[in-house]
């Protein structure tokens, strides 16, 4: 199993901010392995749908359902994961 690299993870960060409007916010604020809802980067589910749009526009991977939408979106790399994963099996 592919382990995500740093492009990977710099360009989620990226599409965070952007999909979000974080403008407040660089990549090197958002923590890698911090969760992003609650107490980490604080995110809600309205910016949950907001991301799985993003990650389908941007990489083409789907989200089929809240269940997997809670382990993919645990954090940065986390999605990251999920995307090479998803790569790998199609």
């Amino acid at each position: 199993m592919a382990e995500p690299n740093h492009e990977l993870i710099d360009t989620l960060k990226q599409l965070i901010i952007q999909r979000l409007k974080l403008t407040d916010m660089t990549p090197v604020m958002i923590e890698t392995d911090a969760p992003l809802f609650g107490e980490g980067l604080g995110l809600d589910s309205i910016d949950a749908l907001e991301l799985v749009l993003g990650l389908e526009k941007e990489f083409g991977v789907i989200i089929p359902d809240a269940e997997v939408g809670k382990k993919v979106f645990q954090s940065v790399r986390t999605i990251a994961q999920y995307i090479l994963d998803q790569q790998e099996t199609t």
